[in-house]
């Protein structure tokens, strides 16, 4: 065994030994059925933390020379296969971690070069007593191998697009890149199957891809690899059971993501966090700061803003053509381009039968929220940031300051002229954003004899928190509002709720360009 050449099985060990493990093993069963075919090359591209190293160390411990992992694998999904037995621990796998050899190069030539002669140090000491043609060509140092052992390789690279993040706006590196790969890769007889995972697809130049041999998985298509992209939704309900965990609490956090054939999947690394500590919280933000999403969203494209804030008000998906993307984090032509980054990213959904993206779940609504607030988005960054004053003053019947944060939140933009009670209650909402955390949000409540504008229910683990029924008014008075609601008996439709509620009315009058606030305590 070496450092790359069949490194063994101690690091998928790691990962069976853990207090949570969800079998993905299923995954072996296709990258074995491709084997010694056109479609031996895989390219799978999933977001951070979505499970990606440990997908690659299971492989490497399935098919390496270097190990016995017989009882590694008993017991798991793929032990029930017929074929079980065939491939496991059969071929010369080389492990690749590009993210190790970028880490210690300070250039492409750098990297390439240190890669190269690390392959080749556990290449000639695996295999001391063979002919070389040329000892210093890794090509042909692989191909001398295999023609003399009839042994062919797994070539397993992990983090394979680390380049394409940190060398972004380098083009020259990039090809050299993608260059070595294609000729380390493409046309080998030595390779029995080639799997790479990364968070972005294969970059492609104009009509050409140095490495077109690959079939691609990503978020925006996984195909027959849609289960393993990340935790379904059975094996969640299941962790739930086993934790004591809320589910439904659990999909509102970290559910979203849809893949066809499979439907809802969660972010791995969030739902492990949640069980093992018991609590819901925003674990994407432990592993990366809102400034990766700001930069993103901070583009000047038409309509960039608007999709942004649609998408938060209502969670409704945004149309989006995800055909001129190019795979990389620089090269964006316009909006479409930048939202097709963000599902690849993880920081919106897609649903390829409508062609819409959106928002997944509240751990990435609370990333638009903290990044927003932080960009230079006028009102709407400053109306976020004093959301939670807002909520407290509704909280304190404080009729004032409610009026005051509704007046910050009111701004003007295409995606909804400020011009009727639609538009007020948009405002409502990004006037009282942090309530989301806190409470379930119904707008158009049917109650009583009509519709109530919004009610905001407060959420199982909010239950000290009161219920919200809230009526707007256009060149009304907020007295009208309230009026309204007891008219038409709206609180009726809230008997099955036992805690407190209160009453807002809101109204905004066009000739004073004023808002104003009235609330009442409501006995059920």
């Amino acid at each position: 065994m070496g450092s790359y050449l069949n490194p063994g099985n101690e690091k998928f060990a790691q990962c069976i030994n853990s207090e949570i493990y969800i079998d993905k093993s299923g995954l072996i069963r296709y990258c074995s059925r491709v084997m010694n075919s056109l479609q031996k090359y895989i390219s799978m591209s999933r977001p951070r933390r979505f499970g990606k190293s440990v997908t690659a160390d299971m492989l490497t411990a399935y098919y390496s020379r270097g190990c016995d992992s017989a009882e590694l694998f008993a017991g798991l999904e793929i032990s029930g296969d017929v074929h079980y037995t065939e491939n496991m621990n059969r071929y010369n796998v080389l492990f690749l971690n590009m993210q190790e050899f970028l880490s210690q190069s300070s250039s492409m030539p750098e990297m390439l070069q240190l890669l190269k002669k690390s392959l080749l140090w556990d290449l000639l000491d695996g295999y001391t007593d063979l002919r070389y043609f040329d000892e210093t060509n890794l090509t042909r140092t692989m191909q001398d191998i295999f023609n003399q052992t009839k042994i062919p390789f797994v070539i397993i690279i992990d983090e394979w697009d680390c380049i394409f993040r940190e060398y972004r706006t380098e083009e020259e590196a990039q090809k050299l890149y993608l260059d070595f790969l294609r000729d380390m890769l493409k046309d080998k007889g030595y390779i029995a199957l080639c799997y790479m995972t990364g968070i972005l697809p294969i970059k492609k130049y104009g009509t050409h891809s140095a490495l077109n041999m690959f079939d691609e998985f990503s978020m925006v298509f996984q195909g027959a690899l849609a289960e393993y992209a990340g935790f379904t939704e059975a094996e969640v309900r299941e962790l739930c059971r086993r934790y004591g965990m809320d589910f439904e609490e659990t999909k509102r956090w970290y559910d979203g993501y849809f893949l066809e054939g499979v439907g809802s999947v969660y972010n791995p690394r969030s739902v492990v966090s949640a069980m093992r500590f018991r609590t819901f919280q925003f674990y994407w933000n432990q592993t990366e700061n809102f400034e990766a999403l700001r930069s993103y969203i901070d583009l000047n494209f038409e309509g960039m803003k608007d999709a942004i804030l649609q998408m938060m008000d209502a969670k409704s998906g945004i149309s989006v053509d995800i055909r001129s993307f190019t795979n990389d984090m620089v090269t964006f032509h316009s909006r479409d381009d930048v939202l097709t980054l963000l599902v690849h990213l993880g920081y919106l959904g897609y649903r390829s039968d409508r062609g819409e993206v959106f928002i997944p779940n509240e751990e990435i609504l609370n990333e638009y929220i903290t990044s927003i607030s932080n960009s230079d988005w006028g009102e709407v960054s400053k109306a976020l940031k004093n959301s939670r004053a807002a909520l407290d003053a509704v909280w304190n019947q404080n009729e004032v300051l409610v009026a005051k944060a509704v007046e910050e939140a009111h701004f003007e933009s295409s995606y909804l002229q400020y011009n009727d009670e639609n538009a007020l209650s948009y405002t409502i909402s990004l006037a009282f954003y942090v309530a989301r955390n806190y409470y379930t949000v119904i707008k158009e409540f049917p109650s009583g004899k009509g519709r109530a504008d919004i009610v905001y229910l407060p959420r199982k683990h909010h239950g000290d928190k009161p219920a919200l029924l809230v009526e707007l008014k256009w060149n009304e008075t907020a007295e009208s509002a309230i009026a309204q609601i007891h008219d038409k008996c709206y609180p009726r439709a809230l008997e099955d709720y036992k805690g407190n509620l209160l009453l807002v009315g809101v109204s905004y009058d066009e000739k004073t360009k004023e808002h104003t606030c009235r609330i009442e305590t409501y006995t059920m």
